[in-house]
């Protein structure tokens, strides 16, 4: 007759309840992933799917109750590395999207906004349309693919342990921000010059013949010239787009450094 002990199951159990956290933790935060057109059930199915084959090739895992304190806090921090990995990818994502902001709200579309079921919220339009370019060229690099592979090379860089997580890591993702949002703001600087550009040549005719409608003629010339500027700017927004994917990839790498 088979018989196990209780420090028995509570190995095989640590093994495979800590590196499934800190999965599901990017699971929740990651691009593509975190998605809510995603049912959950898919994503917890991916998420033991994954944890069932990375536990083999492992190293040992520290013994540690999961049902101590001690465990509990060791499942915390596994969530969030997992958060604080998928999250540094969102921000990149978030960039995209402020940019679209921007770019619409100089175009005369900052009325444009709907509820976005994949954002859970009030979206632009624009800010959609180029955060569903951006999901397509982040497919197209395998991008989902490179997120579960640098989360699993984060199990060597950061193992699981009950020593606390550096927060040289917390400061590093706050530093990461401000500069992926002024890359962001550099993306839309283009198209935001020329409707500026639009917008004080529509001044200088309304000055030199006021009987002109600015209101009537102002914001289809607006519209129309944002359209055409988007348009010659999707060629340059593909290589740019995904610079900011490899500079993302890398800051998790730095990120992982600095929690550990």
């Amino acid at each position: 007759m088979l018989s196990l002990t209780y420090d028995q199951l509570a190995a095989w159990l640590a093994a495979f309840m800590y590196p499934l956290a800190r999965l599901l933790g990017m699971f929740a935060s990651a691009p593509i992933f975190s998605n809510r057109s995603v049912p959950t059930r898919v994503r917890l199915g991916i998420g033991l799917g994954v944890a069932l084959a990375v536990v083999p090739a492992m190293p040992p895992m520290p013994p540690i109750d999961p049902g101590s304190f001690a465990g509990l806090l060791t499942l915390a921090w596994q969530i969030a590395i997992g958060l604080a990995i998928g999250f540094m990818m969102r921000l990149v994502f978030a960039a995209v999207d402020m940019a679209g902001s921007l770019v619409g709200m100089q175009m005369g579309l900052s009325f444009a906004i709907f509820f976005s079921p994949s954002a859970g919220g009030q979206t632009a339009v624009l800010s959609e349309f180029l955060g569903l370019v951006a999901t397509l060229l982040f497919l197209s690099i395998n991008g989902h693919l490179i997120m579960i592979d640098l989360l699993v090379r984060s199990f060597e860089w950061l193992p699981i342990s009950t020593t606390p997580l550096s927060s040289d890591g917390w400061r590093f993702i706050v530093r990461y921000a401000t500069v992926i949002f002024a890359a962001g703001l550099l993306l839309s600087l283009p198209m935001l010059t020329a409707l500026l550009v639009t917008n004080i040549a529509l001044g200088i005719l309304t000055r030199a013949a006021p009987q002109l409608n600015l209101f009537a003629i102002g914001f289809p010339v607006s519209l129309a010239m944002g359209m055409i500027v988007l348009l010659l700017a999707m060629n340059f927004l593909g290589p740019v787009i995904l610079s900011f994917f490899e500079r993302g990839f890398g800051a998790i790498d730095a990120m992982l450094q600095a929690l550990g």
